[in-house]
This record gives C-alpha cells, structure tokens and sequence, in this order.
C-alpha cells in the first residue's frame, strides 16, 4: 500500500501526513472527553446533587411529577387570601 501512496501522492506529502495523524487522533480523543465532560457537568441536577435521567425515574414517577407541576401552576395563579385591610404575605417583601 505504500508504494501506491508514493505513485499517487508527491514524496513531501507522505512525510506530512503521516508526521500529523497522530496528533490529530490524540486532540480528536481529548475533545471527545471534553465534551462528554461538559455535557455530564450541565446535566440538570436535584437539590442533593443527584443527577435527573429518566431512565433511573419510572414511568410512574413521570406522571407524578407532570401532575405536581399541574397542581404548583394552579396555586400560583390563584389570588391570596387576606381579610378586610390585612396585607398579604407578598406585600410585605
């Protein structure tokens, strides 16, 4: 296979690109990890540190936490409660 690369290919580019090949193998290796890394690392994450996948959560836990997020929207949009002249919690802050 060589002597075909030295009939089609001008001596100096052989020495060329066999001298770049490793180089490029090695930095193509490290950005491969890099980017596994970063994706790993901005992961959405629980408040204990955990990471959140679906695939660790059950097909029931989804439906659970859709109709939590359901019911936390219905609470904000509701008006506070407060009688007569009384100020509301959000009022004071």
């Amino acid at each position: 296979m060589g002597d075909f690369l030295s009939s089609v290919l001008p001596p100096g580019l052989i020495d060329v690109l066999s001298a770049l090949i490793p180089p490029v193998v090695v930095a193509t290796v490290f950005c491969a990890f890099v980017i596994q890394l970063l994706r790993k690392e901005m992961a959405p994450r629980r408040m204990d540190g955990s990471l959140v996948s679906d695939e660790e959560t059950g097909a029931e836990d989804a439906g659970d936490k859709g109709a939590a997020k359901v019911g936390e929207t219905e609470a904000t949009n509701e008006t506070p409660i407060a009688q007569g002249r009384e100020r509301t919690e959000s009022d004071g802050r």
